[in-house]
């Protein structure tokens, strides 16, 4: 019988960005975004905290756009700072790449992994609900109550085996066969 477990956000990841202000590299995203308008040209930023000194810093999301091109139920979500938005927005690569900005996702989500099945034999479906990179070995280890160490050794012993590589990390869809 499949299982499937579903790796699912709990809040906004941390964003190391480099503070102007103090040696701090950590910021807090909250979801309130920032919208200037001038003329007929608008601009926006999501705004985060820094963790050490409290100094704002903005995102980039969108810089000198005509208003007429950007959807009126987009323009209502930022200007109520819908956390939801945020949340997508901080998931764009154009927005990481643009803000020359990573994420640390360490205690920002949890693992949904329902009822299991059999102990000795497993196959496991592993969905993303967004774009997390976490180990493998990581994932299996807390979803079957094993070690990192253990989960490891029966990889080696081919014990556990997927279409991906379990070494490293993935940040998409995959699935799993424990075998004990």
């Amino acid at each position: 019988m499949l299982e499937n477990w579903v790796v699912v956000p709990t809040c906004l990841p941390v964003v190391l960005r480099r503070c102007r202000s103090c040696p701090s590299g950590r910021f807090r995203a909250n979801g309130k975004f920032r919208v200037n308008a001038r003329h007929k040209l608008l601009d926006v930023w999501l705004l985060v905290l820094c963790a050490g000194c409290e100094d704002t810093a903005k995102l980039t999301i969108l810089e000198r756009v005509n208003v007429r091109s950007v959807r009126p139920d987009l323009l209502d979500r930022l200007h109520e700072n819908d956390l939801v938005l945020a949340a997508e927005l901080l998931q764009n690569p154009a927005v990481r790449r643009r803000n020359r900005i990573i994420f640390d996702w360490e205690g920002a989500w949890r693992l949904d992994t329902g009822p299991s099945g059999e102990p000795d034999f497993r196959d496991v479906s592993v969905r993303f609900a967004a774009r997390i990179p976490i180990r493998p070995v990581r994932l299996i280890a807390e979803g079957c109550g094993l070690s990192r160490g253990e989960v490891e050794r029966l990889i080696d012993a081919g014990k556990v085996v997927s279409g991906v590589r379990l070494t490293g990390k993935v940040s998409g869809d995959f699935a799993f066969t424990l075998k004990r």
